[in-house]
């Protein structure tokens, strides 16, 4: 593509032409000009007539481009499209592609003609150009050097310190510093597992797949690519790595193995949970990252408050977890903040006079004042086993991680039953259906219903950055949501944009969004007579319950998050 042959109108003559400039300022600035022989744009900057975003707006006038405002980020799928030295020497980024057409945001289009051949080479794609700021396509350069500088060389110096347990319970601490003489696959895994800290991910996927390793991290709930693919010969020493880490068997490579490590990082210490998985490509890791200062933050202990609650809900949840006797019951699937919300509970009704036991698989965080106790079913301590020892500990308040079959189930509705106020979760979509899951089990409705106090259900939702953006949804787009232009009338929608605050997703952090049924007589009678579905929901309706969707819906119209995400969540159906 030949660039555009632009007017003959000089960059003064165009500052004028767009309100920029006076003839005063172009008078003062063309006799500096005569002086210092430097460029009209660079002068004007410097005496702070005009700033970046004017001169690229200019400088777009001048050479018959079209402007635009680069937020100092890249576009995901075409950060790898163009290589980086190129980017920085001709001062441009990649901005849009569509089809067959590559368009690149420029600082200075002057150079688009020697440019523009050799990337239509490398690319194979016809490239138009539009003009924005230096300094924002600096940042975006600057942003994708970064990032890759992080997984691809670490520096030296960089330390984690393996955490070993031993049988007293005493911490054995081993070294391990990372240096230019060590193993490149030591660097590789540990500059991953610091940067994905970093990022305040939640979990680090390294997948094997027919174009190599990719590795992955999942902030917010999302997964990104973090890095491109790696050569797949180095797939068998990475997940070795990872194995020796966990003290799991590197000869073993048939069959999954889960483990453990803890790392001490920044003078504090962080859990991991590392579960290897045999595919078709050879072996895959999923690394859990339990790091205690991403729930609890500044406070450095748990609240409930801190998780994002409304306040209708708080005051509900908190009068549940102060009831003398019975199961608080959390229900959701896995990662959606289930355990945080129990400890968030714990932490807020642990007092001196109360004794509070948990069992757990694997005990996530340590609280203090609470003697938590973690399964090991190699050495046959299983929930159902562990529960029956803890209620001759005489304990005022229990937690059992999860139930999973009908021993503990049984056990821990008996402790319910008989004076214990239980706190415990099973893997269920809706809180209607923890009820098929009980029966399943084996247990009772009429059973169940007498030791359950409520039903919790809770979802985690990405909650907007500051970058937001209004918008009007389109007709078609509120009723694939459920919606109308009547219903959604007075509300302001938002849609998520990115900046640099939140790395170019639009969302900064999450929220919970939960929906909690209280069992009173009517409640429980019409769960023992196996009413419709229709008839609980309304009755539950009735007594106060909001439901996750109509939760969802109204941070959306808070402006907290979008109807996208709302619709990630949750499934699109009228409560009400």
């Amino acid at each position: 593509m030949a660039p555009k042959a632009y007017k003959q109108l000089r960059f003064g003559d165009w500052a004028l032409k767009l309100g920029f400039m006076t003839q005063d300022d172009l008078k003062y600035i063309l006799s500096k000009k005569n002086i210092s022989k430097q460029m009209i744009g660079q002068l004007c900057l410097e005496e702070g007539l005009i700033d970046g975003e004017d001169l690229a707006q200019i400088m777009a006038a001048q050479f018959s481009y079209r402007y635009v405002k680069v937020d100092g980020r890249i576009p995901e799928e075409l950060v790898n499209m163009v290589p980086l030295d190129l980017m920085a020497r001709y001062k441009f980024v990649p901005f849009k592609k569509k089809g067959d057409q590559l368009t690149i945001a420029m600082a200075e289009p002057k150079h688009l003609l020697k440019l523009v051949d050799e990337l239509e080479m490398l690319t194979d794609l016809e490239v138009n150009a539009v003009v924005a700021s230096e300094q924002n396509i600096k940042k975006a350069i600057q942003r994708v050097q970064k990032s890759r500088k992080i997984i691809d060389a670490t520096t030296d110096g960089m330390q984690l310190s393996v955490v070993k347990e031993s049988d007293k319970g005493d911490y054995i601490l081993s070294a391990e510093k990372v240096s230019t003489e060590e193993s490149p696959i030591v660097k590789l895994v540990d500059s991953t597992i610091l940067d994905a800290i970093n990022k305040r991910a939640s979990d680090i996927h390294i997948e094997t797949t027919a174009k190599g390793i990719i590795i992955r991290y999942r902030i917010n709930g999302m997964l990104h690519q973090a890095t491109n693919p790696i050569d797949a010969k180095h797939q068998s020493p990475i997940i070795s790595r990872i194995k020796v880490m966990a003290e799991l068997d590197i000869s073993e490579k048939r069959i999954p193995q889960d483990g453990r490590f803890k790392l001490k990082v920044s003078e504090r210490f962080i859990d991991f949970r590392i579960s290897i998985l045999p595919t078709i490509f050879g072996e895959d890791a999923v690394i859990r990252i339990l790091d205690r200062e991403n729930i609890v933050g500044r406070r450095g202990d748990f609240r409930l408050d801190g998780i994002g609650f409304a306040e209708y809900e708080l005051l509900r949840i908190r009068r549940m977890i102060n009831a003398p006797y019975g199961m608080f019951l959390m229900t959701g699937p896995t990662g959606s903040g289930k355990t945080t919300t129990l400890y968030g509970a714990l932490s807020e009704i642990n007092h001196k006079d109360t004794k509070i036991i948990t069992i757990e698989d694997p005990v996530e965080y340590q609280l203090e004042g609470i003697v938590q106790i973690p399964v090991n079913e190699k050495k046959g301590l299983t929930f159902a086993r562990g529960l029956r020892s803890i209620l001759r500990h005489d304990p005022d308040k229990i937690l059992v991680g999860e139930i999973r079959d009908p021993e503990t189930a049984q056990i821990a509705l008996q402790s319910a039953l008989t004076g214990h106020m239980v706190f415990t979760t099973v893997h269920a979509n809706r809180s209607f259906d923890v009820i098929n899951r009980f029966t399943h089990m084996g247990i009772q409705p009429d059973n169940l219903m007498a030791a359950l106090n409520c039903i919790a259900s809770q979802r985690l939702i990405r909650t907007l950055c500051e970058c937001k953006t209004p918008y009007t949804p389109e007709e078609a787009e509120l009723m694939e949501s459920g919606l109308s232009p009547k219903m959604v009338k007075g509300y302001e929608f938002y849609t998520a944009k990115g900046c640099e605050r939140c790395q170019g997703t639009g969302y900064r952090g999450r929220k919970a969004v939960v929906e909690i049924m209280e069992m009173d007589d009517e409640m429980r009678e019409m769960f023992i007579t196996r009413s419709a579905i229709t008839q609980i929901k309304q009755m539950a309706r009735e007594s106060g319950t909001i439901f996750l969707r109509r939760a969802a819906l109204q941070e959306v119209f808070n402006g907290v998050t979008t109807l996208r995400e709302a619709n990630r969540v949750t499934f699109v159906e009228m409560d009400d």
